[in-house]
């Protein structure tokens, strides 16, 4: 907001140049406050420098604030300060010298910089130990501005010599600006850590404030003792830190004691009595306000999967209160369940069956889990744990029951063949289950122990019936779970096997269900020996805890305890942004041969033909993948598929068929991530399209001209379209049945028609693409012509062609002009006709020939046009009526190129 020059700026400038000091003092403070709330007062710059000259400390401090806001927006007159600066850093109030050096290194301009440098250099060694704290503080600011500088000047050693300093405040500041510099340059060792500077740091603690204290205590943390005599003494000195009353100081001289634990024999005993003096501390942090707990309990949770023996005996502690906040609760019951074992288990679940009947949903099901990972922790309290949970399941309460048997799943998978008692309680319950988690924990139990249920199969067709409404989480549950039931119970369950194959295979968009379908099926039609060794094999038992943190993680974690760090548990580079700043991974898409061989990909995969892979591998052109005459099924796959690649897009190859040469890999798998490039697909094979109408009807067809430039031979499983305005799909799939060698090309034409998923493309007439092969999926776009869309059947009738145009509103109706096109009327509109854009009427008009034609799109959109020719004039006008008017551009183009062509 600019105040008035008239007004408000002109009295405060002259008030500024007041004789008065008082009055000089007011208005200062008056544009300070104009400027705190969002005035421009920039341009009083001159008169609020000139106010520097005045030994009132007070209006000094608020002419500096005034020139740190400032002097970034205007350069050329904070130079004027510049002599004032060096003026009051001479001053003999060290109150005014410490204000000056701290405005130099505010004021971050680079024009004035250079001239700090002498006055910054005197207050490094000022008398004073409140200037040279503050001088330390501006080094490490400078050299943010100008790093060069810094070192040049030799204001680094400098530093290095106020480690030395009698006051401990100067210590803990040179530290500080010292361990700010190092961040940006990590391998310089500035604060040349050693016996003698760490003996320094140590005196300095006991005497500077708290939170130089912490500046001193991070420092420490970074230092490596060379023996465990020094690790001791160190430990020693800052143990009493740890009845310090700032919280912070506290977690920073735990971090420095845990980082120093490792160099302890741990048989000693000075290593036992030290971690009976980390317990108190902690716990005492947890007496504080709820987001001083949150943060203490971030750290207890590392500090307790590094170092559990700390608060084995204080679990007590970490009992939920009725008042603590969701996230404090939360935080608590993690840390209980860590610290659980055979000693306290009694109390836990006591504990834990309590906080089952509590109200907040999201405690409860925490809290049932928590009473899942006790059982799976404490392998003598599986039995309590598991009778905990059927007490919990006979409440009926429905989110409790569905954790509960979530959690037996699990403890089925750690102890098997150990409770299956409780597997008819369970299915009890199976009406009620509503989530995803709770009803795929529920089948793979049906599925695990179908042998022993007798009415497994009733219970998992009941899940069939809304098989295409689960989540993929279920539908990948219920397949395996119907799979092992038929290698269990072979004779009854052929239908009900083949029943779900067909869902997963046939009518599922979804790859990963299509894929674990077509495995299945090929499995049980080839070998049912092989596959029940892999559908029924040996599972391994489930970790004790599966939410450790990994152990390098973790040491990083402990050396930032007490930082933003330890409260996200992660490290600092994946939320800080700067020299050590985020990585971003970079994603090396590789692509698999057959050969066993890959190559990295550059646009994709590079010239494959600049790479010496060795000879091709001579494939006979019949050789084919056998399969074994065994068909648990009956029919095979030929049953399900009609002997043909599939019901649908992404179809599979029937088994015994010829659909693949025998050096493709039996497993084959696409690649995870598809390269998206269209020019990728162009290292691999060339490829060209074309688009014509089918005779009969409003399928199109699609030829495709494809050579091979791969060092081996590629096979093309199935081409399909992905997306389209008009929901083009492939009729059939695409199949090439023999491999395309190199330098090889093929046309494969590929019939479509126009009754799949309709998603709007820009242009309209976008076509994306993907062709799948034995080594990756590629996507590329092609554009369609229109009138490809064009269908025979959209001739109007006269009355209704005059009644639609007058329905369309005006605004839809654009003009377009069609230029050097030399045909008469009666050709323009054979030519028309011939792509389905009929003529309903003709008339003449003033000498010109006016054209009413319409035409139709295979969505049903309907085109109104009139085309005005003028005897001897190549210049048509072409107005055209739609209810899509995004349309209207398109159809012009096809009205241009086919009276052109």
């Amino acid at each position: 907001m600019l105040l008035s020059v008239t007004g408000e700026i002109f009295e405060l400038k002259a008030e500024l140049n007041n004789e008065k000091k008082e009055k000089r003092k007011e208005a200062v403070k008056k544009v300070i406050a104009a400027m705190t709330v969002g005035k421009d007062v920039s341009s009083l710059f001159p008169d609020v420098v000139n106010c520097m000259q005045t030994d009132n400390l007070e209006l000094k401090k608020l002419v500096y604030l005034y020139l740190m806001n400032y002097a970034k927006s205007q350069p050329d007159m904070a130079i004027m300060a510049v002599n004032s600066f060096v003026k009051d850093c001479e001053d003999p109030n060290p109150l005014i010298r410490a204000l000056a050096v701290r405005t130099m290194g505010c004021i971050r301009v680079d024009k004035i910089t250079e001239y700090l440098c002498e006055p910054l250099r005197k207050c490094l060694k000022d008398e004073d130990p409140y200037v040279r704290k503050t001088a330390a503080v501006c080094v490490a600011k400078l050299h943010d501005i100008n790093a060069q500088m810094v070192e040049d000047q030799g204001f680094l050693d400098s530093l290095r010599d106020l480690i030395a300093d009698s006051n401990p405040m100067v210590v803990a500041n040179a530290v500080a600006a010292l361990s700010e510099i190092s961040e940006s340059h990590p391998n310089s060792n500035l604060l040349d850590l050693n016996p003698q500077n760490i003996n320094k740091l140590l005196t300095a603690l006991n005497e500077c404030t708290e939170w130089g204290q912490i500046f001193i205590l991070d420092c420490l943390s970074n230092y490596n003792p060379k023996d465990e005599r020094e690790a001791q003494s160190i430990c020693e000195r800052v143990t009493p830190r740890l009845s310090h009353a700032n919280s912070a100081v506290v977690l920073s001289a735990v971090k420095v004691l845990m980082k120093f634990l490792e160099l302890l024999p741990k048989d000693s005993d000075y290593y036992n009595t030290l971690l009976k003096k980390l317990s108190p501390p902690l716990v005492t942090l947890l007496s504080g306000e709820p987001e001083v707990q949150y943060v203490a309990l971030r750290n207890i949770n590392l500090i307790v999967q590094k170092r559990p023996e700390i608060l084995k005996q204080e679990i007590k502690v970490f009992f939920v209160k009725y008042n603590d906040p969701i996230y404090v609760k939360l935080e608590k019951l993690d840390i209980m369940i860590r610290l659980a074992s055979h000693a306290n288990i009694a109390q836990v679940l006591a504990e834990l069956k309590e906080y089952a009947t509590e109200v907040d949903v999201d405690f409860v099901r925490k809290a049932v889990r928590a009473i899942g990972r006790c059982a799976i922790k404490v392998e003598q309290s599986a039995e309590r744990c598991v009778s905990t949970l059927l007490d919990l399941i006979q409440t009926k309460v429905n989110y409790v029951v569905q954790e509960a048997i979530v959690v037996i799943r699990d403890i089925f998978r750690k102890y098997p063949n150990k409770y299956e008692s409780i597997i008819a309680t369970l299915c009890e319950n199976l009406d009620s289950l509503d989530e995803p988690d709770a009803r795929a924990a529920m089948i793979w139990i049906v599925g695990e122990y179908a042998e022993r249920i007798d009415n497994a199969d009733e219970l998992l067709e009941s899940f069939l019936e809304g098989f295409h409404d689960e989540s993929t989480q279920v539908q990948l549950t219920l397949l395996t779970a119907i799979v092992k039931l038929f290698l269990k119970k072979p004779s009854e369950t052929q239908e009900l096997v083949q029943q779900v194959l067909s869902l997963a295979t046939q009518d599922s968009d979804n790859p990963d269900l299509r894929d674990r379908g077509y495995i299945y099926w090929r499995l049980l039609s080839t070998d049912p020996v092989t596959a029940k060794e892999v559908v029924l094999s040996e599972k391994p038992l489930i970790s004790e805890e599966t939410d450790l943190i990994e152990p390098t993680l973790l040491d990083e974690l402990i050396c930032h305890i007490g930082s933003l760090a330890s409260v996200y548990h992660k490290p600092p580079n994946a939320f800080v942004e700067g020299s050590h700043g985020i990585h971003h991974n970079c994603i090396l898409m590789l692509i698999v041969y057959n050969t066993g061989h890959y190559c990295p990909s550059g646009d994709l995969l590079g010239d494959l033909l600049n790479l010496d892979l060795g000879p091709p591998v001579n494939v006979p052109q019949g050789s084919s993948m056998q399969i074994g005459a065994v068909d648990l099924l009956g029919g095979g796959l030929d049953s399900l598929l009609g002997g043909d690649l599939g019901g649908g897009v992404g179809g599979s190859p029937a088994v015994g068929q010829n659909f693949i040469p025998s050096s493709v890999p039996n497993t084959f798998a696409p690649s995870p991530t598809p390269a998206a490039l269209s020019s990728g697909l162009n290292d691999l094979f060339e490829l060209s399209s074309g688009m014509s109408i089918a005779t009969g009807g409003y399928v199109a067809s699609k030829t495709v001209s494809i050579t091979g430039h791969y060092v081996h031979m590629f096979y093309c499983l199935y081409f399909f379209c992905c997306v389209f305005s008009f929901g083009v799909i492939p009729t059939t799939p695409l199949a090439m049945h023999t491999p395309l060698m190199p330098s090889q090309s093929i046309d494969i034409s590929l019939p479509l028609n126009t009754i799949g998923p309709v998603m709007k493309m820009d242009p309209l007439n976008n076509l994306q693409v993907a062709v799948k092969n034995n080594i990756d999926v590629f996507y590329f776009s092609t554009l369609i012509p229109l009138s490809v869309f064009f269908v025979e059947d959209g001739k109007m009738e006269r009355q209704v062609f005059l009644a639609t145009w007058k329905d369309i509103p005006n605004e839809n109706e654009l003009q377009y002009q069609i230029k050097d096109c030399h045909l008469n009327a009666d050709t323009v509109s054979g030519k028309l006709q011939n792509n389905n854009i009929y003529t309903i009427a003709k008339r003449n008009v003033e000498g010109q020939d006016m054209l009413y034609q319409s035409l139709k799109l295979t969505n049903g959109i309907w085109i109104l046009a009139e085309l005005r020719i003028q005897p001897g004039n190549p210049n048509y006008t072409l107005s055209l009526k739609c209810r899509a008017p995004e349309v209207s551009q398109y159809v012009y183009q096809m009205y241009d190129a086919i009276l052109k062509n």
